[in-house]
């Protein structure tokens, strides 16, 4: 069954969009909608406050990063390291994909798929 729900990921025409001028919260909420998974910003060690956009994140931040104006896409096929790294280089804020709860970590070597259907 692993190897058809991997399959599937890859098919699959859901899609996480990510937009600079959305809040964190927003992004946080959509991205537990898409994948029954939670997404915690993360400012230095601290959680980020959930009212800033990613632009303004982004800005606070000691990295210099251009936001791509497109944002970027996440899917299922996606493994969760991938992801987490994704938001690193194209918008420089740490990111951190948890179980639906936020309590527990997922590994970054499944994919997001995977850890939906809570496969690890």
């Amino acid at each position: 069954m692993g190897l058809i729900n991997n399959i599937l990921d890859k098919f699959n025409k859901a899609e996480f969009t990510v937009a600079p001028q959305k809040k964190l919260k927003t992004i946080s909420a959509d991205f537990k909608k898409a994948f029954n998974l939670t997404l915690v910003f993360y400012k230095g060690a601290q959680i980020a406050d959930g009212d800033l956009t990613l632009a303004a994140l982004n800005k606070k931040t000691t990295k210099d990063v251009k936001a791509n104006a497109d944002g970027l896409k996440i899917k299922g096929s996606t493994k969760v390291g991938d992801a987490e790294k994704l938001f690193d280089t194209n918008f420089g804020v740490t990111v951190q994909i948890k179980d639906l709860d936020g309590k527990k970590l997922v590994p970054n070597e499944i994919t997001i798929g995977q850890a939906a259907r809570g496969e690890y």
